[in-house]
């Protein structure tokens, strides 16, 4: 008889993955929207910066004045480039364009 790997998946600080995906100039920024109460994770209202985000999360903030609604494809631990950042999200709402203000 086996046992089934019950390790949980890998989880990172969800300011930490805003910051390093570039969605915030700093980790301080990211905090502050997130204890404002102004983001959802999976659907849910999140208000802890530390809360632990993984792989498949969806993610849904305001950015400006335009809604991202955002799917995490893989965590980083530091900042990198853009070109970097962009792969680790895929924009769930990228066929409609922001609306001017």
């Amino acid at each position: 008889m086996t046992l089934a790997s019950t390790s949980p998946s890998p989880k990172l600080r969800l300011d930490k993955w805003l910051f390093a995906a570039r969605f915030f100039k700093s980790r301080e920024l990211a905090s502050a929207l997130v204890a404002e109460g102004h983001l959802r994770l999976n659907g849910q209202p999140c208000a802890k910066p530390a809360q632990g985000v993984g792989v498949g999360d969806v993610l849904t903030f305001v950015q400006g004045n335009r809604v991202r609604v955002i799917r995490i494809l893989a965590l980083a631990q530091r900042r990198g480039p853009a070109s970097v950042a962009q792969a680790l999200y895929v924009d769930l709402d990228a066929a409609s364009p922001p609306k001017p203000a």
